[in-house]
């Protein structure tokens, strides 16, 4: 597999997971509306893996919050995780990882993560601020040249990142999918694999923030100062499993106010009439970004609000729990 098709592929999903968690723009076109409970929110407990479980279904399901990309000395996975992967037959991802083994899927990624009308990132920006993008990435041995037609939400989440840092196909790099990860032990188990949406639908939703935008976002991605310590809040956060401190370290990024429903809550409200269904058929190991699970629009609150029962899973009650 072409490890830039991969890429690019899992880097759909982590633009639109980390760089909008809120939004002051109401965007009103979700579909029908969910039958729910009138729940207040509770703040979350600290976990990344949850047991779902309803009346009407007989076996559990689990959620886990990834983030999807993350130093190697900081990957771990919490108490239970591998329990709950062989206690279930199918995991379901945001997109399904099996199209990153299909070419003409990856031939579509490239061709969508490319912007139109032969749109180029110099059309976009001043001669200064070109150079200053220009130089950044030719620091990282990226030049620019290869990547000037590339959506440049695309290009912000490249921005600290090198290719050779980036652990895929058996490169043992320094830089870890949780995706990636998750998806071999999905191989290795013989698991079904599925996702809550397509690829053509989050691509989608790149083509509805304009190309302007895009750019001033990469151009602030790269000169903010104060970047490097929101990347480091959020880890941090992660590694606590503190996924109510995580949304809120994303939070403190305005720069895609605008965009937040379309990116995440739309998102989420249209995930779970899919989460119900893919339970039905069995029982299923649910893998989105972390930056989905909080909140009162997030993916624990609204299932709570659907009727389902969602238990943390904490090394204290892992085993009675799984």
């Amino acid at each position: 597999m072409n490890r830039i098709n991969a890429y690019l592929i899992i880097l759909s999903s982590f633009v639109l997971c980390t760089t909008a968690c809120k939004s002051k723009k109401v965007i009103t076109d979700v579909g029908p509306p969910l039958e729910k409970l009138d729940l207040a929110y509770q703040p979350l407990e600290k976990a990344l893996l949850w047991k779902i479980e309803k009346d009407d279904i007989e076996h559990d399901s689990y959620l886990f919050g990834t983030i999807h990309m993350i130093d190697r000395e900081d990957y771990f996975l919490p108490p239970g995780t591998e329990t709950a992967i062989k206690s279930t037959e199918q995991m379901v991802f945001e997109i399904d990882m099996d199209d990153m083994q299909n070419i003409g899927a990856q031939m579509g990624m490239l061709s969508k993560a490319m912007m139109k009308n032969g749109t180029t990132l110099k059309d976009l920006l001043s001669d200064e601020e070109y150079e200053i993008v220009s130089n950044h990435f030719k620091e990282k041995g990226l030049p620019l040249m290869m990547l000037e037609r590339i959506k440049p939400m695309f290009l912000s989440a490249m921005v600290d990142i090198d290719m050779s840092d980036f652990s895929m196909g058996g490169n043992d790099g320094s830089i870890v999918s949780y995706e990636m990860e998750f998806y071999e032990k999905a191989q290795k188990n013989n698991m079904e694999v599925e996702g809550l949406e397509t690829m053509d639908y989050q691509m989608s939703i790149f083509d509805s923030i304009p190309y302007e935008s895009q750019a001033d976002m990469l151009l602030e991605s790269i000169t903010s100062e104060s970047t490097d310590e929101m990347m480091d809040a959020l880890v941090e956060s992660y590694k606590a499993q503190d996924i109510e401190s995580l949304v809120e370290s994303i939070d403190e990024d305005e720069s895609m106010e605008n965009y937040g429903d379309m990116l995440l809550k739309n998102r989420n409200m249209n995930w779970i009439p899919e989460i119900g269904m893919q339970m039905k058929e069995g029982p299923t190991f649910f893998a989105v970004g972390a930056g989905h699970l909080a909140g009162k629009d997030g993916v624990i609150h609204l299932l709570r609000e659907s009727g389902y029962k969602l238990t943390p899973i904490t090394k204290e009650n892992a085993i009675k729990q799984i």
